[in-house]
Formats: C-alpha cells, structure tokens, sequence
C-alpha cells in the first residue's frame, strides 16, 4: 500500500478545514501533533508524548505503531529505570522523508537537501543570470535533479517536496538583474512540470522564520522577534508560532549591501563578503562603524515592536560569519539586558534551509 503522504492526495491540512472534523482529520491532526512534539523533542517515551499532548496512551500506541510503519518514526534502546519496565524513546527517522530547498537571492541561489531532522544532505551554490543571460532554470531544475540523486538507495519515494524562498522586498530585488522577479516568478512552476514533485513557496524572510523554527534556534519558542541580515536587514514577528510581516514589507539598508558600499568608496577588497561560510578578511573601521549602524537599526526596531508587544527573546540569523553574528548579538545583548538574544542556527543557508522546512510544514506538523 503507497504512503499517501508522499503521493496524491495530500493528506488533510487542518488549517484549511473550516467544517467540523471528522475521524479521518482527527487521526490526521494527532499523528501531526505527535511529530511535531518529535522534531522538538528527540527520545520521548510514550508516556511523555501522552502527558504533552493530552492523548490516551491507546491513541498514542496505535499513532505511534502507524508512523513507526511509515518510517518516520524510530524505536532507540530501551532505558532501563528504577522502578517498573524499561522505557523505550522514540524519535523521528532521519531517512523517513527529505526536502529539497531553493534560495533565490539577488546574487546567488542556494539550493539545499535536508533530512526529516534538517541535516544537510546536498548543498550548492548558484550565479544568478547576468542581463545578458536572462535565465538559468534549466541549470537550476538539472541542480535539484543532482540533489535527488544524492537519495540514498530506495529513499526516492522519501521526498516530501521542494520549498522556495521568494524575495519580495523591492529594494532587494533591485539589486539583481534586470527583469529578476519575473524570472522568479515562472520558476516554481517549470520545476512541478520538469521534476513531478509539489512546489511550495514562500516569501524568503518569512521561510527563513519558518525554518529556525522548526530546526534551529526558535524550536522551543512559542513568541519571538526575527531579524535576518542578508543584503538588507528584515525582521518579522513571531507570536504562538505563526510568522508575520508587516504589510508595508519594508526592509532597512543596515545589511551587507551598505558594508559593500562602504568598502567599494574605500578601495577595500570585498570579494568575499557574499561567499557562503568564508572567513572575512580585516575590515578594519569600516567593519566597526556598520556593525554600529546594524546593531543601532537592530535595537530601533526592537524598541518599536516593544511599544506593541512584550519582546522576551530575539532571534538574530545571517549567513555572514559566525563570529560577525557573534559580535552583533553580544551588542544586541549590552544594550538589552532583559531580552533573550540568540544566534541562529541554520548558517549555512538559512533561507534554502527554511524553504526545505516548507513541504515538512505542510505534510507533517501542526500549523
């Protein structure tokens, strides 16, 4: 019998229900909420899932012998205690679904597969088309082809989908080639066609929330501030686990994109400000004054959404350097001693990360 998750139908998204639920979707909606509790929790007992989630420990044996048959959820070793039989964890199988991720930029595109538990697989990176070169899709559809096939052997059924993270911003898709959007547009369709396989898009700040939500910093979080520096500085709000923006969609210039120009003005080298994990060379004053500028944009729009909202914890993600995050959040610290500020997690690509969290969102947990 096929694994309905990852063939049509899809299964039944709660969240676009607007009747009364009937046995089905509620078996559906626990077994979701069931892997949900997984993914933040590794090494439950089912005793532990049935105390967090409310369920009879009937209802959590029979959801737990069902997912175990899909593969997507996997027995450790027993633990023994002091008192009674040895308990045994339970955790989400790694090989029991993949994603593929797509980050459009205004320079490059990431393209990234991940595991049900969000551990990289596949990763590369992508020139953006030059004017002169209107499109690289085929390039791209071939890419994520090579991505498939690095599937370990009989895994092909395994792939939940392929998530793209879409900039919106104005100001950030100036930056790119002429006539960008419009290629980005057309670009989740053409690979549903070319590959066979659900395409889900999202904004890309709004992805990247979504994925440091799901694998990294935020997982425990219910309520939290987002702020992302990518070329632009973006923030989004957190609150019971549902992402938002503002309609405005505005962006602020205390990103990369303003340390480039300071650079460029100077004469300095910047050749590696954009590379994925490399180590930046001694900026020198230049460095020092924009991250003044980044971290006084940062602490401006923490203060605004503070007005509205108790801001308990920020969450600051980027894929400049680890030690560039580092001396951001230290100095978002400083200056906000009651606020909790984190580092993302997902450095590597966090919006190619959080695009392959989207088919995981869909297919697998509680909206």
């Amino acid at each position: 019998m096929p694994d309905m998750r990852f063939a049509p139908p899809n299964p039944i998204r709660i969240a676009d229900r607007s009747s009364g639920m009937n046995a089905v979707s509620i078996r559906s909606y626990n077994e979701r909420l069931v892997l949900s509790l997984l993914l933040q929790n590794k090494g439950l007992s089912r005793m532990e899932i049935g105390n967090r989630t409310g369920l009879s420990a009937q209802t959590v044996s029979v959801i737990i012998r069902s997912l175990e048959q899909e593969g997507l959820v996997a027995k450790g070793a027993a633990v023994k205690g002091r008192m009674g039989p040895p308990t045994i964890p339970l955790s989400l199988n790694p090989e029991g679904a993949y994603s593929v991720g797509i980050s459009l930029g205004h320079r490059h595109t990431d393209v990234v597969m991940i595991d049900f538990v969000g551990q990289v697989k596949f990763h590369t990176t992508l020139p953006l088309p030059s004017d002169t070169t209107p499109s690289n899709h085929s390039k791209l559809v071939a890419t994520v082809k090579e991505a498939l096939d690095a599937l370990p052997d009989k895994q092909e059924g395994r792939m939940a989908g392929i998530g793209i993270a879409m900039p919106e911003d104005q100001e950030e898709l100036a930056l790119g080639p002429t006539g960008i959007a419009e290629q980005f547009e057309t670009l989740g369709q053409e690979i549903e066609t070319a590959l066979g396989i659900e395409v889900y898009v999202q904004n890309d700040i709004t992805a990247a929330a979504a994925g440091e939500s799901m694998f990294g910093a935020a997982k425990s979080l219910d309520d939290y501030l987002f702020f992302y520096i990518g070329a632009r500085l973006h923030h989004r709000l957190v609150l019971n686990h549902q992402i938002f923006q503002s309609r405005a969609n505005i962006s602020k210039p205390a990103g990369l994109i303003d340390l480039e120009q300071r650079l460029l003005v100077s004469g300095q080298q910047n050749d590696l400000l954009w590379d994925r994990g490399a180590k930046w060379p001694d900026f020198g004053v230049h460095k020092v004054l924009w991250l003044q500028d980044c971290v006084e944009s940062l602490n401006a729009s923490l203060s605004a959404a503070s007005q509205f909202l108790p801001v308990s914890t920020v969450i600051v993600s980027s894929y400049a350097p680890t030690e560039i995050c580092d001396e951001i959040v230290d100095a978002l610290k400083q200056a906000n001693g009651n606020i909790e500020v984190k580092k993302g997690e997902l450095q590597l690509s966090p919006k190619a990360m959080g695009a392959a969290s989207l088919p995981f969102g869909s297919k697998f947990t509680v909206s």
